[in-house]
C-alpha cells in the first residue's frame, strides 16, 4: 500500500474545504469573480457562523479586519492615507516608515491584503470552537492565491508586501491587547455582576425577581447561543457590559459620558436617558413600561399564520418612514408602534423611482410575516451576528448588476477592490462603533428584557382594576381579547382552579406546544401569563445581555447610514432588495412559513426600520429599546462615514467648513504628518493674508505670509509633531480660527 503525504493530503482536503465554501456562496476566487478582499471577508464571515455568539466581539473583529486590509491597499495609493500604520489610534502608535513603489502595483496590493488578512483571522479565530474548519479554509486560501503560509517575516523594509502584511496584523493584534476589551482573557467582565438572581424559563414567573427594572440572567439545563453552541455553566453571563470603554473608531468624547457604579466606570456614548421604569406606588413612566412590555405580549398573538389576516408586505404598503418623524419621548412611542394591529406608520411607497412603475403587491399571512422578520432578523442558528448580517447584505448589493461602484454616486467607477475594501473600512467602523455604543448603555442601564417584566407583572395580578381580583399597582394593564384574569370555569383554571384570578394572555403559547419543528407549530392562544415566552428556541429564549437600548436596532440604522452614503441612493439598486423565506423551509423551531415569504426593501432604511420590528414581534426588545438605538444607529453611521472619508482623500465632506468668510475650505483635516493643509481664502487678490499655527499651550510653532495671487494657500506639516493645533488667518480686517488635527 501506498503511503499518504500527510502534509499533501492536508493541503487538499483544505482546498476541498474553501471550494466547497467559496462554491456554496455563489462564487469561487479561481474565476476571479470577486476581489481578494471580498474572499476574505466571505471567510471572516464563514468563521464567525462557527464561532461563539458574541456581536461585540465580530463588530471588532470585522472592524480590525477592514482596517488591516485597508491599509494595506491604501499603502500603494497616491491619494488615500493609512489609518493605522504611521498613526496614534487609541494611545497605541503603529511605527511605519514607508515601502518602496512596487513593480506591479496591482500584485503587491493583493499580497499584502492576502497577508494582513491571514494573519489576523487565524489568530482572532485559533481558540473558536469551529476553529478546524476556520483555519483550514484561510490556509487554503492562501494557498489558492499563491502565497506561502511559511512567509512569517514581518520586514517590510525589503519592499515585500507579505512582510507588510504581516506586519500590519501583527501590530493589531498587539494594539488589541489594550483597547479594553479585554481579549487576553477572552473578553471576560472586569467589574459588572447582575443585580437579580436568575430565573429558569421553564418554570412559571419570574422566580423572585427583586428589581423589575433591570436585567434579569436565565438560567439553563442546556443553554445554546444563537450560533448553535452550548455553552456550559447553566447561567449564561451578561456579554459586554464594559463594552463602552473598548476604543472606537469615530465616537467622540463631545458624546461621551461617564457614569460610576459600586466603584466602576461605565462610558456611555449617545446617551438618549433612562428607559421606562416601573414604581411600587405605580408613578414615574410606571405606564409606559407597563405599555412597552405589554405590546410585546400583544404582538406574539400575531404569530399564527392560521388566523386569517393578510397584508400586503411590499414595499407599496409599508417602509417609507422619516426619520424625523421618530418619537423622541416615552409618550411619543404610543403614537408610533400600533398596539393591536402591529407595525408602525410607514405606508409605502407610490412608485419604484428607477422604474417608475407601482410596486407590485404581496399578500401573505400576517402570522408568516412576523415569523420570518423574527428569524430573519435574529441572526439565529449559522448566522454571522447583527454586524456580520449587513456585511452580507453589503456583498449582496455589491452583486446586483444596477448597481454603479461610484463613491458617493459621483465620479467615476471604481474597480471591485477599491470599492470592497472602503466599504468595508466604512461599515467595519460603523459596525464596531455602533457596538461600542450601544453595549456602552446596555452595561449601564441594565435593563429588563420582556419574559422578566411581564412575568413579573403577572405575578403581581393587574393594575387596571381595583374592584377586581388580584388588584396591584405594579401588574398588568388589562386588555380586552389580549390579557384578562382566569375566571371560574376557564380552561385555564386548573384541576383545583388554583389558577383563577390568574392573570392570562393571548399569544405564541411557546416551545412547549411544539411537538416536531418540522411539522408542528406553537400556534396562539391563551395561556398563563406567568408562562410567557419570547418567539425563541428553548435552549436560548433571550440573549444574555441586557435590552436597553437594541443592538439591532443600532447596528442596522448605522449600515442603512454607510450604504446610503456610499452608493449616494437611498434605495437598494433598481429600488428593490429582498430576501426569499422558501414555504415550510426557513423556520428553524417550528414549521414555516406557510407560503412562501419575500421579505422586501425599498430603501436602505426600510430593512433597518424592519429590522428594528423583528425584535419586537420575536419577544426581545419593546418599543422603548428600539428607537433609541434607531437615531444612535443614525448618529454613528453618518459620524463613521465623515470619519472614515477623510482617509479617501475625497475633498467634498472631508474639508472643514469654517462660519465666518476670510477662511473657505481647510483640508485634509485630520492631516498626516508631512502632507500639505490647502487652506482656500475668500480675499481679494493681492491682498495680504497672514497665518499662524499654535500648540495647545499657545505657542507659535510655525507662521508665514503671504500675497493671495489666489484663493489656495498651501502650509507644510513636515517637521511638525503629532497632536492638535489651532491655525488663525488675518487679513487686517477678518480673523478666522479652526483646530488643526496632525496624524
Amino acid at each position: 500500500m501506498q503511503k499518504i503525504n500527510l502534509s499533501i493530503f492536508k493541503k487538499v482536503y483544505g482546498i476541498l474545504l474553501v471550494l466547497n465554501a467559496f462554491f456554496f456562496l455563489g462564487f469561487s476566487p479561481l474565476c476571479a469573480q470577486h476581489s481578494v478582499a471580498r474572499q476574505w471577508n466571505e471567510l471572516l464571515l464563514e468563521a464567525i457562523r462557527n464561532d461563539f455568539a458574541r456581536p461585540t466581539v465580530h463588530a471588532r473583529n470585522l472592524f480590525h479586519t477592514s482596517m488591516a486590509m485597508y491599509d494595506a491597499w491604501s499603502v500603494y495609493d497616491d491619494k488615500a492615507t493609512t489609518y493605522f500604520l504611521g498613526k496614534e489610534v487609541g494611545g497605541y502608535f503603529c511605527p511605519f516608515e514607508g515601502i518602496a513603489d512596487p513593480v506591479n502595483v496591482d500584485e503587491a496590493r493583493k499580497e499584502a491584503i492576502s497577508y494582513a488578512a491571514y494573519r489576523l483571522l487565524s489568530y482572532r479565530f485559533e481558540l473558536s470552537p469551529g476553529s478546524e474548519e476556520s483555519l483550514a479554509r484561510f490556509d487554503s486560501l492562501l494557498l489558492l492565491l499563491g502565497y506561502d503560509q511559511n512567509n512569517i517575516s514581518t520586514d517590510y523594509s525589503t519592499g515585500s508586501p507579505a512582510a507588510l502584511g504581516n506586519y500590519i496584523a501583527d501590530q493589531i493584534i498587539t494594539y488589541g491587547f489594550q483597547d479594553n476589551s479585554n481579549e487576553q482573557i477572552d473578553y471576560a467582565n472586569l467589574n459588572y455582576a447582575p443585580f437579580n438572581n436568575a430565573m429558569s424559563p421553564a418554570s412559571p414567573g419570574s422566580q423572585g425577581l427583586e428589581d423589575p427594572n433591570r436585567w434579569q440572567p436565565l438560567s439553563f439545563d442546556v443553554f445554546v447561543d444563537q450560533a448553535g453552541f452550548e455553552i456550559p455553566g447553566g447561567v449564561p453571563e451578561f456579554l459586554s457590559p464594559e463594552w463602552g470603554k473598548v476604543t472606537p473608531f469615530a465616537l467622540s468624547e463631545e458624546d461621551l459620558t461617564i457614569y460610576n457604579r459600586e466603584g466602576a466606570e461605565y462610558w456611555v456614548y449617545h446617551d438618549p436617558g433612562p428607559p421606562a421604569y416601573l414604581q411600587e406606588n405605580g408613578g414615574g413612566s410606571s405606564e409606559s413600561y407597563k405599555w412597552n412590555h405589554s405590546l410585546v405580549s400583544v404582538w406574539s398573538s400575531q404569530l399564527d399564520p392560521s388566523d386569517g389576516t393578510m397584508i400586503d408586505i411590499s414595499p407599496a404598503s409599508i417602509g417609507n418612514l422619516d426619520i424625523n418623524t421618530f418619537p423622541t419621548t416615552l409618550q411619543g412611542l404610543e403614537g408610533f408602534y400600533n398596539l393591536e394591529d402591529g407595525g408602525d406608520p410607514g405606508e409605502g411607497y407610490d412608485l419604484n423611482p428607477h422604474t417608475q412603475a407601482p410596486y407590485e403587491q404581496q399578500i401573505v399571512p400576517k402570522g408568516d410575516y412576523a415569523r420570518v422578520l423574527a428569524e430573519f432578523w435574529a441572526d439565529g442558528p449559522d448566522s454571522e451576528t447583527p454586524p456580520g448580517h449587513w456585511f452580507t447584505i453589503l456583498n449582496y448589493v455589491n452583486d446586483l448588476p444596477l448597481l454603479e461602484k461610484r463613491f458617493k454616486g459621483e465620479g467615476p467607477i471604481l474597480d471591485d477592490l477599491e470599492w470592497d475594501i472602503k466599504a468595508y473600512f466604512l461599515l467595519g467602523g460603523a459596525m464596531h462603533d455602533a457596538a461600542v455604543a450601544a453595549w456602552g448603555l446596555k452595561g449601564w442601564y441594565d435593563y429588563i428584557r420582556p419574559i422578566s417584566a411581564l412575568r413579573y407583572m403577572a405575578d403581581k395580578g393587574q393594575c387596571t382594576d381595583s374592584n377586581l381580583p388580584n388588584y396591584d399597582l405594579e401588574g398588568l394593564p388589562l386588555l380586552d381579547g389580549y390579557i384578562e384574569l382566569v375566571a371560574e370555569g376557564d380552561t385555564l383554571a386548573g384541576d383545583e382552579n388554583e389558577h383563577i384570578g390568574k392573570i392570562k394572555v393571548f399569544a405564541w403559547r411557546g416551545p412547549e406546544y411544539i411537538t416536531d419543528p418540522e411539522t408542528s407549530v406553537g400556534g396562539v392562544g391563551w395561556i398563563l401569563a406567568e408562562n410567557w415566552w419570547p418567539y425563541q428556541r428553548p435552549t436560548f429564549v433571550t440573549p444574555p445581555f441586557a435590552g436597553y437600548v437594541s443592538g439591532h436596532s443600532t447596528y442596522s440604522r448605522a449600515a442603512a447610514e454607510i450604504m446610503t452614503l456610499m452608493t449616494g441612493d437611498e434605495y437598494f439598486p433598481g429600488g428593490m432588495g429582498a430576501f426569499i423565506a422558501p414555504q415550510n423551509e426557513f423556520l428553524v423551531f417550528e414549521e414555516g412559513p406557510s407560503v412562501d415569504v419575500v421579505l422586501q426593501w425599498a430603501k436602505y432604511y426600510d430593512a433597518s426600520d424592519q429590522c428594528g420590528l423583528s425584535r419586537i414581534w420575536g419577544g426581545i426588545h419593546p418599543p422603548v429599546d428600539d428607537i433609541p438605538g434607531r437615531l444612535i444607529g443614525h448618529e454613528v453611521g453618518i459620524d463613521a462615514f465623515n470619519f472614515a472619508e477623510q482617509y479617501f482623500d475625497q475633498t467634498p465632506t472631508s474639508t472643514l467648513l469654517v462660519p465666518d468668510n476670510l477662511m473657505g475650505n481647510v483640508f485634509p483635516n485630520p492631516v498626516s504628518n508631512g502632507r500639505d493643509i490647502k487652506l482656500f481664502i475668500n480675499s481679494s487678490i493681492g491682498e495680504e493674508v497672514n497665518w499662524s499655527l499654535f500648540d495647545v499651550q499657545g505657542r507659535n510653532i510655525v507662521n508665514g505670509k503671504v500675497i493671495t495671487a489666489s484663493n489656495e494657500i498651501s502650509i507644510s506639516t513636515s517637521n511638525i509633531p503629532q497632536g492638535f493645533y489651532l491655525l488663525r488667518v488675518d487679513s487686517g480686517n477678518m480673523v478666522d480660527r479652526v483646530k488643526i488635527i496632525i496624524q
